[in-house]
This record gives C-alpha cells, sequence and structure tokens, in this order.
C-alpha cells in the first residue's frame, strides 16, 4: 500500500507495479498529483508542471487507486498490516510506503506579514495558481513594484520550524523571472536571508535574474509589512549589507511558504507509532543507509514527509523506496 497520490507515490507505485507488485494508491484529495497539480512550470528550466504530471499518471497503468479515501486505522496482524480505509475497504499488506507528502506554512501566522490582512499579500502557491490561471483580484493590473520575502515559516525559531525548506530560494528566483516577463516595467525585489541555489543550474538562474531581468536582491529579514490608505504594501527591513534600515512600497507582496510534515500523513503516523524528529518531519532507520525505511519492519518512507525536497529528489526517493520494498520481500520470505 503506498499512502499519498503526490509525484512521490506515483511514481514508487509505477515502480514496484513493474516489479510484478499488487499495488494499491490511495489519495485524500479528488485528483492525483499532490502539489504539483496546482504549479505552473518548474526551475530551472521551466519545463511547464502538467506535462511530468501526465507523464506519472500514465505510468501508474495498472496500479489500484483510491482517491478521495483515507486511512481510518492501521495495524500489524502478525506480518501484515490491516489498513481500514474510509471507502469501507479493508486491506491487508505486507508493506506500507507513506509518500503523504508535506503542507506549506500557513503563511497567515506569521502576521507581521499582513498574509490574510492586507489584500495585496499573497503567497507562492497563489502567485503559482496566477501564473496558470492568470485570474487573482488580488494581481492588480500592471504592477510597478513587486517583493518576495524568502524563508517564510521556515528557519525562524517563532515558527517552531527551525530548518531550511530548501526549494524556497529557487522557487523565489522562478516567480520573480516569471513576474518579470509578465511585466517587464516593474521593479522586483527578494528579500532573502542566504541564497541557498544548491542545484545544478540554480546558480545560473540566479545569475540570470539579476543580469537579464534586474531582480534586486537585499540581504535582510522583513521586520513588518503594512498598507497605506490607497492599499499599497509598505515594507520595512533592514539591508544587512549595508546596515542600513530600508522602506519600499509595492503593489504586491509574495511570501515564500515554506514546507513542514503534512497533517494527513502526521495522522496516519500516529495510528502506527511513527517517530517524528524535531522538526516535525518522520524519523528514518538511518540518516545514510535506511533513509527510506521506518524502524518498524514493513514501514517505509520516500519524498517529503521525512524533509523538505526538491521533485528530482522526490522522485529519486520513490525509486530507492521501491527497491527497499522489494529486497525486504526478498529478504524476509529466504
Amino acid at each position: 500500500m503506498v499512502i499519498g497520490g503526490g509525484p512521490c507515490g506515483l511514481e514508487a507505485s509505477a515502480q514496484l507495479h513493474k516489479m510484478g507488485y499488487n499495488v494499491i494508491l490511495i489519495e485524500k484529495e479528488k485528483q492525483l498529483g499532490g502539489h504539483l497539480a496546482k504549479w505552473d512550470r518548474l526551475f530551472p528550466e521551466g519545463i511547464p508542471a502538467r506535462e511530468v504530471l501526465d507523464t506519472l499518471i500514465e505510468r501508474i497503468n495498472g496500479v489500484k487507486c483510491f482517491t478521495e479515501t483515507e486511512v481510518v486505522s492501521i495495524n500489524l496482524l502478525d506480518k501484515e498490516y490491516n489498513v481500514i480505509l474510509s471507502n469501507g475497504i479493508t486491506v491487508l499488506s505486507k508493506a506500507v510506503l507513506m509518500t503523504s507528502g508535506f503542507d506549506l506554512f500557513p503563511a497567515e501566522k506569521k502576521e507581521e506579514y499582513g498574509y490574510g490582512i492586507y489584500d495585496r499579500v499573497i503567497t507562492n502557491a497563489d502567485l503559482e495558481n496566477y501564473f496558470a490561471s492568470k485570474n487573482d483580484a488580488r494581481i492588480v493590473e500592471n504592477p510597478k513594484r513587486i517583493g518576495f520575502v524568502h524563508c517564510v515559516g521556515s528557519r525562524d525559531e517563532k515558527a517552531g520550524n527551525r530548518h531550511c525548506s530548501k526549494v524556497c530560494c529557487a522557487t523565489a528566483v522562478k516567480q520573480a523571472c516569471e513576474i518579470k516577463e509578465l511585466f517587464p516595467d516593474a521593479e522586483v525585489f527578494c528579500f532573502y536571508m542566504d541564497l541557498r541555489m544548491f542545484g545544478r543550474g540554480y546558480e545560473d538562474m540566479y545569475l540570470k535574474a539579476q543580469r537579464d531581468y534586474g531582480i534586486r536582491f537585499i540581504r535582510g529579514r522583513v521586520s513588518e509589512v503594512s498598507e497605506t490608505l490607497d492599499r499599497q504594501v509598505v515594507v520595512k527591513a533592514e539591508d544587512t549589507l549595508s546596515g542600513k534600515p530600508l522602506k519600499v512600497t509595492l503593489d504586491l507582496l509574495v511570501l515564500m511558504a515554506g514546507m513542514q510534515n503534512s497533517q494527513a500523513g502526521i495522522k496516519v503516523g500516529n495510528k502506527i507509532g511513527m517517530r517524528r524528529s524535531e522538526d516535525g518531519f518522520f524519523t528514518t532507520k538511518g540518516s545514510i543507509l535506511s533513509l527510506q525505511e521506518c524502524d518498524k519492519a514493513g514501514i517505509f518512507y520516500a519524498g517529503a514527509c521525512t524533509g523538505p525536497k526538491t521533485l528530482p529528489d522526490t522522485l529519486n526517493e520513490a525509486r530507492a523506496a521501491a527497491i527497499s520494498v522489494h529486497n525486504y520481500f526478498y529478504n524476509t520470505e529466504i
């Protein structure tokens, strides 16, 4: 059984099915794809997310999928897990693979940034939806100044999340370039703590953002966001490189909400006692050689349920988890 129908669950299910296993994939939402189904383009090359998702869905031909379905209970009976689903079906599974993914940090918890308070403050997810639909009343026609705030709900003691969400910097740079393509006359600012452009092609994307798009990167945490009488957004921050405070008036502010373990995944984990680390993500059996294994026999992990991942990381973990499940069956049968 694979729990979670995002890109990780789709790829893991496809690989296990190819190996000859009977796979049941469950997803709590109406559609498969997780966050990928809500994204427009992917960094660093701008590949349409829909193309990737369609390919992943094509690969699961032959896998039994249940959407709008959740785990009601899960218990170990001898050497099999008895899983009762919300659709009334009970499954006996010799292995359970958690691919429950992540939730975006709820930006409204950072009240000082004004999400849910000021109309022209949106999140990275909201902006990605706008790129796909070109429809969001909060984005004014031909905005002249647009800002991005990195690390919203990540690397933040007050938010209870000390971890880096890994993808926010690259996503901010990608979205800043895209917004500049839509509104070439706009000034675009990125407020960051540290730019973590670790992946292949990411640094080139960052340099292109400065060289070709004229995006300004300001090192400094935003301290306060307010609103003018004409509903523009006022951002106060400190430029930590110059040591000077600054105030910028914007037509749109985009908050780069980070990753945290999904509440749906935690709910399942609590039913069977899956351990979580201080950062809230599931704890694997080992940090190097057993990244896909739980300390409970027959339980496996892949993707962002064990920590922030890029999409390529997630797909690679899905394949690795399929091999781990196969090896588990092979070793236990011998």
